[in-house]
């Protein structure tokens, strides 16, 4: 069952070696993604999955290890927590390195702790929405306390200096979506299509549409979802959204 679920950003540079600094315009969304992890641990979960894009299906044990050396940086990470003996339906890479969602994913998560058992879940940006929420509600049935952390950036076209320069209706777009993760709002994430994040360049589709499939039915349950909006940034031009959504009676 889940019962927490944390959604967080993966730029490199929200690890200050990559930076080349602390990076401060980046403090907030640091401070929020801590916030959102002490959260996660506060549900009490018994088993957390990291979920991020990655180059095709894949599961990772604790101990992956992921460096940001293509960035230019010694820095290495590995996920924390203890190896769950149930792996995913991907071909598990406990010996290969993290994508770049997960390796910032377990270089967060690396800051809290002690965290329980730990696998990440890579999906690549080509899965669709029905088979990403049928994996959400696989892995949320797959102990009885699950939290996911959900990693993934939002529109990379918000400005003419943003990576994808400036997209008419990239912002209104991302403001929907935003919306969506603060809200809790499993209908308009499910809606989400590749064609619409593959416009605006973001990087966060399949993992939140995970998130929403292993959220459903919680109202069959008699529980409910209650979302909050921890950071909304976007100082590159590229959507930084921290969000939590915590299940409650309802």
């Amino acid at each position: 069952m889940l019962v927490a679920a944390a959604f967080l950003p993966h730029p490199p540079v929200l690890v200050p070696e990559v930076a080349a600094g602390a990076a401060p315009e980046l403090a907030g969304v640091r401070e929020a993604c801590a916030l959102a992890l002490q959260r996660v641990l506060a549900a009490e979960p018994d088993l957390v999955i990291v979920v991020g894009d990655d180059s095709k299906r894949s599961t990772y044990r604790a101990g992956a290890r992921g460096s940001f050396a293509g960035f230019g940086v010694p820095v290495a990470t590995a996920l924390p927590g203890s190896a769950s003996d149930g792996v995913g339906d991907g071909a598990e890479r406990a010996g290969t390195r993290l994508p770049l969602s997960l390796a910032v994913g377990a270089w967060l998560m690396q800051r809290g702790g002690p965290w329980p058992t730990v696998r990440g879940e890579g999906v690549p940006a080509t899965m669709g929405s029905s088979d990403a929420a049928s994996l959400g509600k696989q892995w949320a049935a797959s102990s009885e306390r699950v939290a996911l952390i959900v990693m993934g950036d939002g529109a990379a076209t918000l400005t003419v200096k943003a990576p994808g320069y400036l997209v008419e209706g990239a912002e209104q777009w991302q403001k929907q979506v935003t919306q969506a993760l603060a809200d809790a709002d499993l209908s308009a994430l499910r809606a989400i299509t590749p064609a619409d994040t593959s416009t605006v360049g973001a990087a966060g589709r399949v993992a939140w549409q995970v998130a929403a499939g292993a959220a459903d039915g919680a109202a069959e349950q008699g529980d409910r979802w209650v979302g909050e909006l921890l950071a909304d940034d976007a100082p590159y031009g590229v959507a930084y959204v921290v969000a939590l959504w915590q299940r409650a009676p309802a």
